[in-house]
């Protein structure tokens, strides 16, 4: 039994059962106490509703309708919205811009709109394709791009790829530790389809080890992976590749494909949000103090073993590098003349070498100097030249506390991540060598706008300096030639050198991806 025991009340019920007839089109029923002029009304309602019910029937599925198309319509303008743009990292913002406390604060308190997914690409699924990535962060970075690329053009499903834990730095990472897998998945779900893991039934396959699995040829086009990889696919079911490392070529490529490379490398693949909230903290501090130049310094241990640049060590160091690369057979090279490596520009510079360059280069005492490395052999004492000359000299574990880096101990690849992170954002970008970083990082800041990046000319150097060294120029004259030397190499907008059937000797894809760049100044061929 229902009764009105106020004005306000009934004022209050009228009020909602006109919010209901207006908003749903749903006939609303009043309790009455009396059985009787309940039976009436409904019988009023009976002779003379079917024309009204009729017409909130057609006004409710006008509403669905339009609720529909507006809906469509927001799906497809966002989309759009995230197609590429020269210089903007659309799909992963710079988060470490210089923002003002006002900034932050009316960012902190405005709520940001629930992000709407691409739609589903829908294909007939030729089968699955697993990959296991091999190398150092970088190295697996571009591999899983080429990847992604690969198995959209053939159009089956990718399963999220496994990282390289047995190289030289053991790192038992997985993909969910390093990059956010629900934005990898959903931000490419409108090209390629991507799982977690294969179905049950699959899996219970590849647990047996009946799984088919190879290397793909290096330097493929897609051409190869069409001809060669879809009929294996087709075949198995399954397929897992257990090399990924330079497998897709880096030119004669649809520009589509290149495309798609680009836009994995520089959006679907986000670092997760502990790795992105430590690296915002590093800039931040950094830029507390003013500009700072990152030196991807590539002087440690298992380097210089592996290269044989033995340039500046002592002979117990020489030796201790020696044994290193041969206790690591998958290192094939052994017996390595170092100075004649070093006369080619084919090791990295020494934290000696580089201290002179970045002098000659009138690179500002007063600047932060980030070293993106590990532990540099050798320690202080081939770092004291470049603490002299720039006695803001820091790391990540010099600005930030020991607790801080806790969960990353051991984790080569969630520093390289770190690192990774601090080296966009800088100021300037000097490498000493032309390791997967180095390129990855040149090519990733070329799309953020051509932010400068100088890339040392390592055999013109050592020959400057051998010079200096001697006595056979002066300071003045050493400077100006390698001032000279570097005037075009700095990341400005070029071409891609390609030196066909050479491709280790042409320019990597990822450090100057020219398709994916828009530039108001002409590229060039330098």
């Amino acid at each position: 039994m229902c009764r009105v025991e106020s004005n306000s009340e009934e004022r209050e019920s009228r009020r909602r059962r006109r919010w209901w007839k207006i908003g749903m089109g749903v006939k609303v029923v009043v309790c009455d106490d009396n059985k009787k002029e309940k039976s009436k009304s409904s019988s009023a309602s009976n002779i003379g509703g079917g024309s009204s019910r009729s017409k909130k029937i057609k006004l409710w599925m006008v509403r669905a309708t339009t609720s529909v198309l507006l809906w469509t319509c927001i799906v497809n303008l966002t989309t759009f919205g995230e197609v590429w743009g020269p210089k903007v990292l659309k799909g992963w913002p710079s988060c470490f811009s210089q923002d003002s406390p006002l900034d932050l604060k009316l960012s902190s308190t405005v709520s940001v709109p629930p992000r709407v997914l691409p739609p589903k690409r829908v294909y007939k699924n030729n089968g699955y394709l697993m990959v296991s990535c091999n190398g150092g962060l970088n190295q697996m970075r571009s591999a899983i791009c080429d990847m992604v690329a690969i198995a959209r053009y053939l159009n089956v499903t990718l399963i999220v790829p496994e990282l390289d834990k047995t190289s030289f730095w053991a790192d038992p990472s997985e993909f969910q530790d390093i990059f956010d897998v629900n934005h990898f998945i959903t931000s490419l779900r409108d090209e390629v389809r991507i799982l977690k893991e294969l179905p049950p039934r699959l899996k219970k396959r590849m647990e047996l080890g009946r799984v088919h699995t190879m290397a793909p040829v290096s330097w493929s086009d897609i051409s190869y992976y069409n001809n060669q990889i879809l009929p294996l696919i087709q075949k198995y079911k399954i397929l897992h590749l257990n090399r990924t490392d330079a497998r897709l070529a880096n030119n004669v490529q649809p520009v589509e494909i290149q495309k798609l490379r680009c836009r994995v490398n520089f959006s679907a693949l986000r670092f997760t949000s502990q790795i992105e909230e430590l690296g915002k903290r590093v800039v931040k501090l950094l830029r507390q103090n003013g500009p700072f130049l990152v030196l991807h310094l590539r002087y440690e241990m298992d380097m210089l073993a592996f290269s044989g640049c033995t340039q500046g060590c002592n002979t117990e160091e020489v030796d201790e590098l020696t044994r290193m690369r041969y206790a690591y057979p998958w290192w094939k090279e052994k017996i390595i003349n170092s100075d004649l490596k070093r006369k080619d520009g084919l090791c990295p510079l020494t934290p000696e070498e580089t201290t002179l360059a970045l002098r000659a280069l009138d690179i500002d005492p007063s600047y932060q100097i980030y070293i993106a490395a590990g532990e540099i052999y050798g320690g202080e004492r081939r770092t004291a030249s470049l603490a002299e000359a720039y006695p803001k000299l820091v790391r990540k574990e010099t600005l930030l506390d020991p607790a801080d880096l806790r969960f990353f101990q051991n984790h080569s690849s969630q520093m390289a991540a770190l690192d990774y992170l601090v080296s966009l954002e800088s100021d300037i970008f000097v490498p000493t060598y032309d390791g997967n970083m180095a390129k990855v990082v040149e090519g990733h800041r070329r799309y953020l706008g051509y932010k400068k990046t100088i890339l040392l000319d390592r055999r013109l150097l050592v020959d400057l300096i051998d010079k200096y060294t001697v006595g056979s120029l002066t300071w003045d004259e050493f400077s100006l030639a390698v001032k000279e030397t570097h005037a075009h190499r700095s990341g400005q907008p070029t071409k891609r050198l390609v030196i066909p059937d050479r491709p280790k000797e042409e320019d990597y894809f990822y450090s100057n991806p020219q398709e994916c760049l828009q530039s108001d100044e002409p590229l060039t061929s330098i």
